[in-house]
């Protein structure tokens, strides 16, 4: 036998022995603590359909039913459509993965499947499957797993282009159970060294890759073992390895083995746990619930930290006796042991991590579609902007968080200074653990800001969306004929602009926000005169204006300082500035979405500056796109640390990523925005790690829905921003939650918290009573006119900087 103890490295050897000679508890207690060191409280599976595209196979195996022969009539292939019918099912129930298992080579065996390929144009099973697997992921973005048995190097890259990841059970390295009366008696794709080829060739091939073993079939404890080491010395060669799973054998009717005895529970805790300390704590250690009956519980406590692909669809049509549990049950079985049940995608997040390696181009945007920040399945359809699919409930708090968490609040609570490291544990909470984070939040909301919530009056007024910039998550900006996305390009006449702020004025609004796209052809003077023409219009209102890019161009097209333009505009009656163009305050980030916009460094200055000549500004995060928990981390700590300094910073608004129509969204470049337990863990995230820096946190309407907002407003946030009036960013992005919030809608939703609505400034002073009485029975908005692009001057205007 090649793989016999005698074979195994010195080190290997000790741990061999150990395994076969020690205690079971203290073996599984040992493989459960290398779990948690690797896995935290995560139990993870797959929701999946179960696609058996044909179950003729040329191998004879003694314990299987998946093989059988064709019943009269019946096709010896799924049709597409069959295939579709199955995918879509599992599509519409939330699932993500699109099992495709087929007997090995069955045209080798079989003239049926040999008649059938030539009537579909095709040579072998793989072509077909290759076929069907492209036509799942684009027509249903299901992610395609391939069980497809022993394959040559070339059918492995092909599939490599269509699904996510594939996968070969090793079963065992014992040869002599494929001679006369074992199990893989002439069954040729069961030997051994064929199944470690196919999977060292996946391994050459960068395809994440399921193996692992089948128990109760003959073999002995120490070929057991024997098997576990030789995918372990694999996996160390090449790292493709992202699950092992240990399977236990079912004894079938109508089979040669229908007799045979079947593994014991405790067997198989042994087998796994010795999995476990063979492959450490960093690999996803698997074995299926299904089989396990009523006992699948227990299955933790041998160190397992996923359970697999679970069908809400399908039957397991390898193990058709044995039913998978119901989400919910699984859920309750998980949550009794103290874990957290999560969704995962065909790709684990370690390999989503390094995905330019691991995964085909043709299958990454449907993953980044798939998958949150860390690389989980996303949990719901919540998607920000859209207002088909409400957010979930948040649960209550009970019982104890993770120690990690808990110890991560108590040291922000005993006024620790946050640290990235910190910061990235809270954004890591699932389940009742993101309560927990949110609870906090909400309770020192509650004791800096009491139980109002604010909202102010005003009017969102973008005077271009012509823009020479091309940030990749924007769907407002146009170049001056880009009529793709929504909307014609405009740039709006002065008087135009003069109309709306004394409208908005008349409607009781304190504030016009303004910003715009880059246009080319404008320089500081047209800033400047913007500014003077709302200020004519109504001299007492509060401007809130110009993005930090914006300060930029018009210092840079005047030949002055960032500082010197600043107080220019300040003298001109610019009351206050939004900190939008922050985006991920990381280089890096940025030079994927936003290459040509200014650095992290660049804005950091510009709101600083502001704030040194007496402007205030807010801060802000658009989230949810190509960024990690660490950017997240990151950015949160170079505004805490700015506003530290300066004290400029009014509020902290997180802006979820609308992806709907954004353009790297749409050439799949970004995940789908981000999930709703994310979006909640960032303003609560945000409320702990600014304090007492920043007072408040602003939850955006328009990118939640009213109901989003409401639920960010019990968990950290104490402001709703703007009634806006008009809106065009969220809604050119594909948002769908309208472009005005009434003084009494705010008020209702804020009633309907138990909390105190609170008119407010722009700075959080209290509104005018007067305006906001006005505000109360605001006349209907007339029609906006967006007046059609014009020629500026173009040539620079360069002044001398004093």
């Amino acid at each position: 036998m090649p793989f016999a103890a005698d074979h195994i490295a010195g080190g290997d050897r000790l741990l061999r022995a150990y395994l076969l000679g020690g205690a079971a508890d203290g073996l599984l207690a040992e493989a459960r603590t290398l779990r948690d060191a690797g896995h935290g409280l995560l139990q993870s599976f797959s929701p999946k359909v179960f696609i058996p595209l044909t179950q003729l196979c040329r191998d004879y195996c003694h314990y299987c039913t998946f093989s059988r022969p064709l019943d009269r009539h019946e096709r010896a292939y799924l049709t597409p459509d069959d295939v579709l019918a199955i995918a879509r099912a599992g599509a519409a129930q939330g699932c993500t993965e699109a099992l495709f298992t087929i007997g090995d080579k069955p045209e080798l065996r079989h003239r049926a499947s040999r008649d059938a390929l030539a009537t579909m144009g095709h040579a072998t099973t793989i072509d077909y499957l290759v076929e069907m697997c492209a036509l799942v992921l684009g027509k249903t973005g299901l992610l395609p797993h391939v069980n497809a048995g022993v394959m040559a190097r070339e059918d492995l890259r092909r599939l490599r282009d269509v699904s996510a990841s594939q996968g070969l059970m090793l079963e065992t390295v014992a040869d002599r159970l494929g001679e006369k009366g074992g199990p893989h008696y002439r069954s040729p794709d069961k030997r051994p060294a064929a199944r470690l080829e196919t999977i060292r060739m996946a391994g050459e091939l960068a395809i994440p890759f399921t193996s692992g073993i089948l128990i109760g079939i003959g073999e002995t404890r120490g070929e057991r073992l024997d098997a576990l080491f030789a995918l372990r010395n694999l996996h160390r060669d090449y790292g493709h390895i992202q699950e092992i799973i240990v399977q236990n054998f079912r004894a079938k009717p109508r089979t040669p083995m229908a007799d045979a005895a079947e593994p014991a529970l405790d067997d198989l805790l042994w087998t796994i746990a010795a999995a476990r300390l063979i492959f450490g704590p960093e690999m996803n250690i698997q074995a299926p619930p299904n089989l396990s009956a009523d006992d699948f519980g227990e299955l933790m406590d041998a160190g397992i930290n996923d359970w697999g692909g679970i069908s809400p669809v399908t039957p397991d049509h390898v193990n058709p006796e044995a039913p998978w549990p119901e989400f919910t049950r699984l859920e309750a079985e998980t949550r009794k042991r103290g874990r957290i049940l999560v969704r995962r995608l065909p790709v684990y997040p370690r390999l989503i991590a390094e995905a330019r390696r691991w995964i085909a181009p043709e299958v990454l945007p449907a993953i980044r579609r798939h998958c949150d920040a860390h690389g989980w399945g996303r949990e719901d359809g919540w998607h920000s902007g859209d207002n088909a699919v409400l957010p979930p409930t948040p649960g209550t708090a009970s019982g104890s968080a993770d120690p990690a968490i808990a110890d991560a609040l108590a040291a922000l609570t005993d006024g620790a200074e946050p640290a990235t490291a910190l910061i990235e544990t809270l954004f890591s909470a699932r389940g009742l653990d993101v309560d927990y984070v949110c609870e906090a939040a909400d309770r020192l909301r509650q004791a800096i800001n009491g139980d109002s919530i604010g909202y102010v009056v005003n009017r969102n007024l973008n005077y271009t969306n012509i823009c020479a910039y091309n940030c990749g998550f924007c769907a407002f900006s146009k170049g001056s004929m880009h009529d793709d996305l929504r909307g014609r390009p405009y740039d709006l006449d002065h008087a135009e602009i003069a109309r709306r702020v004394r409208e908005a004025s008349a409607r009781g609004a304190s504030e016009v926000c303004l910003q715009g796209g880059i246009h080319p052809a404008y320089t500081g003077h047209t800033y400047l005169d913007i500014l003077g023409t709302v200020k004519s219009a109504v001299p007492d209102i509060h401007v809130h204006a110009f993005s930090p890019l914006e300060v930029m161009h018009g210092a840079h097209t005047l030949g002055m300082s960032v500082r010197t333009f600043l107080e220019r505009l300040k003298a001109a009656g610019l009351g206050s500035l939004p900190g939008t163009a922050a985006e991920i305050l990381d280089d890096d980030v940025r030079a994927v979405i936003c290459p040509d916009k200014l650095t992290t460094a660049e804005w950091l200055d510009v709101i600083g500056t502001a704030h040194d000549v007496g402007l205030k500004t807010t801060a802000t995060i658009m989230f949810g796109h190509v960024e990690s928990p660490a950017h997240w981390a990151r950015h949160l700590l170079s505004v805490r640390d700015l506003a530290a300094r300066t004290g400029g910073i009014t509020e902290f608004v997180p802006l979820p990523f609308v992806h709907m129509e954004a353009p790297l969204s749409r050439r799949g470049r970004t995940r789908a925005g981000p999930t709703f337990r994310e979006v909640r863990l960032m303003h609560a995230v945000a409320r702990l790690v600014l304090h007492p820096h920043v007072a408040n946190i602003q939850a955006s309407w328009t990118k939640l829905g009213p109901q989003g907002a409401a639920i960010c407003l019990q968990g950290g946030a104490n402001d709703l921003g703007g009634t806006l009036m008009n809106e065009s960013i969220s809604r050119a992005a594909g948002s769908a939650h309208g472009q005005e919030m009434s003084p009494g809608a705010m008020k209702a939703l804020i009633d309907s918290l138990g909390r105190i609505p609170r008119p407010r400034t722009t700075l959080y002073a209290d509104a005018d009573p007067a305006l906001v009485g006005r505000a109360r029975v605001a006349a209907p908005l007339t029609p906006v006119v967006q007046t059609p692009p014009r020629k500026h001057r173009t040539e620079p205007v360069l002044e001398s900087v004093s």
